[in-house]
């Protein structure tokens, strides 16, 4: 079976590794271009290419996937199936018709659940405790082509979006073979998804991750875990901005008029009222500054009790 392989970030490596060590014969792996990254903006490779390339194996890295180029390109290799892990890049219909077996998807939750970009994200901020991997065949919608095989994923309540998302990279993997054997043995099932039961998952945006001190403690707290690392949950202390990454939700069965909040300034730890509940923050970074605990924090600098926040 001669396989294309179109992925780019780390979430996609773990399957394309499993392909490689399995014997299949990958004859391309198509990646997103190199972009800048770092405080140099150096150009950088995606994962996906730097793995491919320690492989030995042929790298295309096009503009644009619908071009016409493009697809005379995949036109003439001859794919017998495209599997498409993370790409970044819409597949047209034209490209979608090209091989035998079809395209297969590796999507990061339980459709016809959370659909989109940043399925893995929206697991944890809305505060789901289990999610999982589906394989599909791709159709033109987002994330709409019949079901193959899902794998269930238990959400750890301190689970943060980084921790789920190596988890299920390597589950991904696993039922990407299992979806080739089925396939290649004729046993593979297809299942239409329930448009009704359907969900969304859009990709994030920096603001996204500005906390709502009116909301009750365990909201804001998967808000935390599920915007971590990017674009990170963040609020203003005397107008300066905050991001906090280490902290514990306090439940408590009255409502706060006062959200928003410092009640309580400890020597490892700042206690901010929610709309229900508190927030014990133990680890914060302030802007132009290092990610530190808040008891290091607190040695260079002083933040006041009983003053409101946001």
């Amino acid at each position: 079976m001669r396989i294309v392989f179109m992925g780019t970030p780390d979430f996609a490596v773990p399957s394309l590794k499993a392909l490689y060590d399995k014997g299949y014969d990958i004859c391309s792996v198509v990646a997103q271009p190199d972009r800048p990254k770092g405080r140099g903006n150096k150009l950088a490779a995606p994962p996906v290419k730097a793995a491919a390339l320690e492989m030995g194996l042929e790298v295309h890295q096009p503009q644009k996937i619908k071009s016409p180029e493009f697809v005379k390109f995949l036109t003439d290799i001859k794919p017998d199936i495209i599997i498409v892990v993370a790409f970044g890049q819409l597949l047209s219909k034209e490209i979608l018709d090209i091989p035998a077996f079809g395209c297969i998807n590796v999507h990061a939750s339980l459709l016809p659940r959370l659909r989109g970009a940043a399925p893995i994200n929206w697991s944890i901020i809305n505060g789901d405790e289990v999610t999982g991997i589906t394989t599909m065949y791709m159709d033109i919608g987002l994330d709409t082509g019949d079901m193959l095989a899902r794998k269930e994923v238990r959400i750890g309540k301190d689970t943060n979006a980084k921790e789920l998302h190596d988890e299920l990279s390597i589950a991904g993997a696993e039922v990407l073979l299992k979806t080739i054997e089925d396939i290649l043995s004729g046993c593979s099932i297809r299942t239409k998804q329930n448009n009704e039961e359907a969900t969304y998952a859009p990709i994030l945006t920096k603001d996204m991750g500005k906390i709502d001190w009116s909301w009750d403690c365990k909201k804001i707290y998967d808000l935390i875990r599920g915007t971590y690392p990017w674009p990170g949950a963040f609020s203003y202390y005397n107008d300066k901005m905050f991001k906090i990454y280490t902290s514990k939700p306090v439940d408590a069965e009255r409502l706060n008029t006062d959200w928003g909040k410092i009640i309580e300034v400890n020597t490892d730890s700042i206690v901010i009222s929610c709309g229900k509940g508190f927030l014990s923050i133990s680890e914060i970074q302030f802007e132009n500054q290092k990610r530190m605990k808040v008891e290091d924090y607190l040695r260079g600098h002083s933040i006041e009790n009983n003053i409101f926040i946001g």
